[in-house]
């Protein structure tokens, strides 16, 4: 009898110690591309083991060497389809992946790129992207991965708890730009501004201060800041063309800088799924950031309109257009105006009281609260921790970033409505649509969003970045990585028109791109994450200047409708002056910064060299014509 209980205790320990053990590997493989294989909670009284590899009737054994109760390193195998890895020493365990060739795992995002060059329909693309990522993901079955894609991805996208917290504070900030918009705080804080427009210099750096005031929307920057200059300049006599550039250039790169704005979220949200792809424990707000001294070409092209602005001097194409309109042809003869500014006009605030503070208060108000909150979280966290000594980077590292931005911007959409309804500027059925109209508003970024998050998780699944990286490693620099992706990142945004798609397209690639290569390169961390920091910062950058080039995108059309100039006159005349910031920026930014050079130096040069370029091409635009006006 006690045999017995001997034999059964013995037979029960193997059988929880087989179920105990787990090999972990992606369900999807590469042939010929080496994946992470690990094997853990092997018995201590196992040195090696038989790893049996099953493919169709082909049977592999490898012999494994074990260390500490666990097995972690990489494999490579040249076969295609299912394959089934077995432990020979415990039969219950085994796990069953697929293979595809290395080739497909690049198909879907490049599909993507491809869709949005020639059709210039970023969701298109990117749900053609997603689809046939999960065709290869689903077994090549097209119905059943069309009903995975929704039932799947799409609802594990959503079931995030922190994707769907960005998705509310984008939404809730829509809100408040649609409410400060209709009861005129927006129009307030740009008359404030045009009163001191009363000389050509102080006209152009009136538009240029309106347009960084008004940081948090690019929509709003543009509308409104073109159409109320608009009768100023051309009594300044200053070219429509001037005007187009200079809300061009303070639209898209001040919004993508500020720390509060209708990008923030999508920026982050971006970042955050990128980080997850390599397990970084980093804070995606402290990371978003971190980036900003490195996203050199927005601020050099704000920089750049107010040297332009202060020196009245130009090149190029806008020289001839700045003396033209010293003649009193703001317009030049032949061109073709819009004609429907139906869009830009019903924008703005059409009462009477338009107060600038129901503007700031609210904006302020979610900046504050946006800073208490990390302070609040990133705080109470340490505390958790047990670490009562730190510091503001230690505060921003903790904190939950989500939460104080659905904090704030559900503040400040009450303030704003508060304020509203007081003043008795509209009534509460108005002020309830003007919110939703501004959450309306947001909805084309949503969806945007959530399926560049859709397809970083099906490029993850089929490993794109592995085989990239495969290719890459050898010939690739890390260093020149920023600068690489800079010039792809603008190139696609300037085809598409879209910075918003190729920043969803193209930050899943390269922030495992760059961990990887780095880690190859035998980087430490600290040039590790300088070069991940440079990627991630060239990505927003680059899609910020392909865009503002592109004929094509939305604020570079919108910029030319609000400012009633020829659309084809503000492209040719934006163009030199953006291709100027980019190549310098390119030059003493992204290179030198790669190699541990100060971001804020590399900056004060741009402004440097930007400035003797102004000097050295640019003439001074003056006519003695126009009197005080200079």
């Amino acid at each position: 009898m006690n045999k017995l209980f001997i034999f059964i205790f013995i037979w029960l320990a193997l059988i929880d110690v087989g179920k105990s053990q787990t090999i972990t590997t992606p369900n999807i493989i590469l042939s010929d591309i080496p994946f992470q294989f690990s094997i853990s909670n092997i018995p201590d009284s196992l040195s090696k083991i038989n790893l049996i590899i099953s493919h169709g009737r082909m049977i592999e054994k490898k012999q494994l060497i074990i260390n500490e109760g666990k097995f972690d390193s990489t494999l490579s195998l040249n076969v295609l389809g299912k394959i089934t890895f077995g432990i020979e020493e415990v039969q219950a365990v085994n796990k069953e992946v697929r293979s595809i060739p290395g080739i497909m795992s690049i198909i879907p995002p490049l599909l993507a790129i491809l869709l949005a060059l020639f059709l210039r329909q970023v969701i298109v693309a990117l749900v053609s992207g997603v689809y046939i990522g999960c065709i290869f993901i689903y077994d090549y079955n097209p119905v059943y991965a069309l009903m995975r894609m929704i039932d799947t991805i799409t609802l594990n996208t959503l079931t995030d708890s922190s994707n769907m917290s960005i998705i509310v504070f984008t939404l809730l900030f829509g809100g408040v730009v649609g409410l400060i918009s209709a009861n005129g705080g927006t129009k307030g804080m740009a008359n404030l501004i045009i009163r001191f427009a009363k000389t050509r210099r102080s006209g152009m750096l009136s538009a240029w201060l309106m347009g960084i005031i008004i940081f948090f929307d690019d929509y709003a920057n543009t509308l409104i800041v073109g159409n109320l200059m608009r009768p100023i300049t051309d009594k300044l006599k200053i070219s429509r063309e001037k005007l187009a550039f200079i809300v061009d250039s303070t639209s898209a790169p001040v919004t993508s800088l500020f720390i509060v704005s209708t990008w923030i979220g999508f920026e982050i949200g971006l970042i955050q799924d990128g980080l997850k792809l390599i397990s970084s424990t980093e804070n995606s707000y402290d990371v978003f950031l971190q980036t900003i001294p490195y996203r050199f070409y927005p601020i050099a092209m704000i920089f750049f309109v107010f040297l332009v602005s202060f020196t009245k001097r130009d090149y190029g194409p806008m020289y001839h257009a700045e003396m033209r309109a010293l003649n009193g042809e703001v317009v030049r003869p032949g061109s073709k105006i819009p004609d429907d500014l139906t869009e830009t006009t019903n924008f703005l605030h059409n009462g009477a009281k338009t107060r600038w503070y129901n503007a700031v208060f609210p904006i302020l108000f979610l900046v504050i609260g946006t800073i208490f909150g990390l302070a609040y979280t990133g705080i109470s966290a340490l505390h958790q921790q047990g670490i009562y000594d730190f510091g503001i980077r230690e505060i921003i590292g903790n904190s939950d970033s989500n939460k104080a931005l659905m904090w704030s911007s559900l503040s400040a959409c009450i303030l704003a409505i508060i304020m509203t309804l007081s003043q008795r500027i509209m009534n509460l059925t108005e002020t309830i649509d003007a919110w939703f109209r501004g959450i309306r508003s947001m909805l084309l970024a949503i969806i945007i969003l959530m399926l560049a998050w859709e397809i970083s998780s099906v490029t993850e699944q089929i490993q794109t970045a592995n085989y990239i990286i495969h290719i890459l490693s050898d010939s690739l620099n890390p260093r020149f990585l920023p600068v690489i992706v800079f010039i792809v990142c603008a190139i696609t945004s300037f085809s598409t028109g879209s910075s918003w798609g190729t920043m969803a397209i193209m930050m899943p690639i390269v922030i495992p791109l760059s961990h990887a290569v780095t880690l190859l390169a035998g980087m430490d961390d600290t040039t590790s994450i300088l070069i991940l920091h440079g990627v991630i910062s060239s990505v927003l950058a680059g899609s910020v200047f392909g865009d503002h080039c592109s004929p094509i995108a939305d604020t570079t059309i919108l910029s030319s409708m609000a400012s009633a100039c020829d659309h084809i006159d503000h492209v040719r005349t934006q163009l030199p002056y953006a291709l100027t910031a980019a190549v310098i920026c390119m030059i003493i930014g992204d290179i030198p910064t790669a190699y541990n050079f100060s971001p804020y130096l590399s900056i004060l040069i741009i402004f440097g060299v930007i400035t003797a370029v102004v000097f050295i091409f640019g003439k001074k635009i003056e006519s003695k014509s126009v009197g005080k006006n200079n």
